[in-house]
């Protein structure tokens, strides 16, 4: 066996089974981009082993539960080998083994603005599943608006003001989603926990802030 041409790292070697021995599992809903597999098993190796149920308690020798995409990635390159880890599971376990491998990955989110930084550090983008378009989109989607500048800071000095927008300062509903300054940052944040010390939940703060302004604006208007 030669994982050289597979790239198995040594890590791994001992792990090593013939891909044709491996069957995929019979029901796997999951879609996978076999390209972006492809560059990355090219790029970094297989740097994970897949999950493979041995059968005894299924009927189905030898089925992949986690990395079908992978294995297809594998064939596709020709790989004569893969890495495996082993279970012996019956078919409820199976099915959710499928299942929440793929339903973790999606729950999961991003911290844009760091991920847009490590992007942008590595030499170039080559087995990370990004390419340079969806590079350059996320940094628009992160980047800081630039600070509003004012006619004074009000100490008769001619300087101008700046008001700073912190990363994290986001006001966000539907689709909608807007910067908002340091300082309205922190008047929501003690807004917030003034709410939510007084009712033991957050259910309902967003109409409490919304009634609160309504009911100012009418007032003034009165």
């Amino acid at each position: 066996m030669s994982t050289a041409a597979t790239r198995i790292p040594a890590s791994l070697a001992n792990l090593a089974v013939p891909i044709g021995k491996l069957n995929l599992y019979h029901r796997n809903p999951r879609t996978g981009d076999l390209d972006a597999i492809c560059e990355s098993l090219s790029v970094n190796g297989q740097y994970r082993p897949i999950v493979v149920n041995r059968g005894t308690m299924t009927g189905r020798p030898n089925e992949i539960l986690a990395g079908n995409h992978t294995f297809k990635a594998a064939q596709q390159l020709g790989w004569t080998d893969i890495a495996v880890t082993w279970l012996d599971v019956d078919d409820d376990a199976a099915a959710k083994i499928v299942i929440v491998d793929n339903r973790t990955s999606d729950l999961a989110g991003y911290d844009s603005v760091l991920l847009a930084d490590i992007l942008t550090e590595l030499p170039d983008l080559q087995g990370t599943g990004y390419d340079q378009d969806q590079l350059d989109q996320l940094l628009d989607e992160t980047a800081l608006p630039t600070p509003i500048e004012l006619p004074t800071d009000g100490a008769d000095t001619g300087a101008a003001a700046t008001v700073d927008y912190l990363q994290w300062g986001y006001l966000q509903w539907s689709t909608t989603r807007v910067r908002i300054t340091q300082a309205e940052v922190e008047l929501l944040d003690a807004l917030y926990k003034e709410f939510v010390g007084e009712h033991d939940t957050d259910m309902g703060f967003g109409w409490h802030v919304l009634n609160d302004e309504h009911r100012a604006e009418k007032g003034a208007a009165a």
